[in-house]
């Protein structure tokens, strides 16, 4: 079968110059309304790469995310709020893109072409075997990302992708890759638009779901999310008086005392 992108045919409209704000407006969230459907599609292949995603972290082994462009910045946006809503360490699921941290707000000239430097990177963090490595790239193509997982097969890393196109040559690299079809974008080949919500949607889902294994939530709650500031502290405040049934004082005596909220509730249910 030849590979087709998909995701750079031609928008299903035309003449975008040529609408009015309010149709301009309606039409992308049509668009955007088949998004969820394909992710819906996709969920066989999400729960094969999640479970083995729970199973690397519970033996100790860490998440690694890498792209570039929009790709690698959903990525790490991914990543970096795993710390604070989870408690989990910083060291646990990282983001990895083209062109470095730079790349996070200005694009890095030609970073995503290179096939060599996103081993490079991934060695920079000690990359094992203990590890699983979650290539991004919403065309299949970057080679930034299919060198990363290339090198990651040949030294016996598990690797996954989420990609947008059927059949790329990204996701027969991965071990287990994750296709989620979101078809043609309004703006032609503007894959920030449905296939990053695609790949937004998915990322949510694969680390939301792997805390949830590993024991990070207690009933629906964050209850190890890091108290950094006035509006976190006041969520676990009301997490606890829920929980214990106590004042609102004895709720933030307990936080005070405990520095968590899965600690608050635990010493308090256990005296």
């Amino acid at each position: 079968m030849d590979f087709i992108k998909t995701t750079e045919a031609d928008s299903n409209f035309d003449h975008l110059e040529k609408m009015g704000l309010i149709d301009l407006l309606k039409n992308i969230n049509k668009e955007d309304k088949t998004v969820a459907i394909a992710v819906e599609n996709a969920l066989p292949q999400i729960e094969s790469l999640t479970k083995i995603v729970v199973n690397k972290l519970a033996q100790g082994g860490r998440l690694f995310y890498i792209g570039a462009g929009t790709s690698g910045r959903l990525g790490i946006l991914d990543a970096s709020e795993c710390p604070p809503t989870f408690g989990v360490s910083h060291d646990l699921v990282l983001g990895l893109i083209a062109g470095g941290d730079t790349a996070i707000r200005k694009a890095v000239e030609f970073a995503e072409d290179s096939l060599t430097q996103a081993w490079k990177d991934l060695k920079a963090h000690h990359i094992s075997q203990k590890d699983v490595v979650i290539g991004i790239a919403a065309s299949g193509t970057t080679p930034y990302v299919i060198g990363a997982l290339k090198e990651c097969n040949a030294n016996n890393v598990v690797t996954g992708c989420i990609t947008c196109n059927l059949g790329s040559p990204l996701s027969k690299i991965a071990q287990y890759p994750i296709e989620v079809i979101v078809g043609p974008e309004f703006v032609t080949g503007s894959s920030r638009m449905k296939a990053g919500t695609a790949q937004k949607m998915v990322l949510n889902m694969i680390s939301t779901a792997t805390m949830v294994q590993l024991g990070r939530v207690k009933g629906n709650k964050m209850v190890d999310m890091q108290l950094s500031n006035h509006k976190l502290v006041e969520r676990g405040i009301q997490m606890i008086m829920k929980e214990l049934s106590v004042s609102r004082e004895k709720a933030r005596q307990l936080l005070e005392q405990h520095k968590s909220v899965r600690n608050a509730i635990a010493a308090y249910s256990n005296k």
